[in-house]
């Protein structure tokens, strides 16, 4: 009988392989849909904010405020001002112990805070009965502390400032310069406060504070 011819199915088959392969790499990608810029009717406004946003706290006019660096003032006017497109609400502040006006931002008003409640008074009234805290520290560092306390706006730490360089006395030698002037500083501020709470003349204040700190009796003239 007569020999069949091989067929040569194995490479054919590799080849339609190939080429199955080869023709799923080469498809056609289909065309990627591009979007098209909007037109000038399409084109979203882009307004521009015109109003600073706000802070939550609002105060009012003729308001007490505390601002850490200079201690109690006063709202005299809220005004406005139009900065880069921009109207600008902002706090005319009165500080008249140091006859300082501040200008501040109602969105820039982390700095301020109301003054204290009753309680809190009270509880200032509180520290300042307290024996002071005696510190071994070197003075310089101990006047920086002090510094910073005073700075904070925190109106305990300024009560406790005022309970620890109390002298019980007003005589002058009994005080290094430097110690003064940082109890007057802390003493004033918080008196400040004192009298914005309490609705009551200064004298009052004065005579509440230093019964507290157990102060001798301090002349008017000083």
């Amino acid at each position: 009988m007569p020999k069949k011819k091989k067929t040569k199915k194995t490479k054919k088959t590799k080849k339609t392989r190939l080429n199955k392969k080869s023709n799923i790499n080469t498809l056609p990608k289909s065309p990627e849909k591009k979007i098209s810029a909007a037109g000038p009717e399409d084109k979203p406004e882009i307004k521009k904010i015109k109003k600073q946003p706000t802070e939550k706290r609002v105060y009012n006019l003729k308001d007490f405020v505390v601002y850490p660096k200079h201690g109690v003032g006063k709202i005299t006017s809220i005004e406005k001002a139009n900065i880069g497109d921009i109207d600008i609400q902002f706090y005319k502040i009165l500080v008249e112990k140091e006859k300082l006006t501040l200008t501040v931002p109602i969105n820039q008003q982390s700095k301020l805070r109301p003054i204290a409640s009753i309680n809190q008074i009270n509880k200032c009234i509180s520290i300042l009965k307290t024996k002071p805290k005696i510190k071994r520290t070197m003075w310089s560092r101990r006047a920086q502390e002090y510094d910073q306390k005073i700075n904070s706006g925190k109106i305990y730490e300024l009560a406790e400032v005022v309970k620890d360089l109390n002298k019980n006395t007003d005589i002058i030698a009994d005080q290094s310069y430097s110690e003064r002037q940082l109890f007057e500083k802390a003493y004033e501020r918080l008196k400040s406060e004192f009298e914005a709470v309490l609705k009551v003349s200064p004298e009052e204040v004065q005579k509440k504070m230093d019964k507290a700190l157990g102060r001798a009796k301090i002349s008017e003239d000083a």
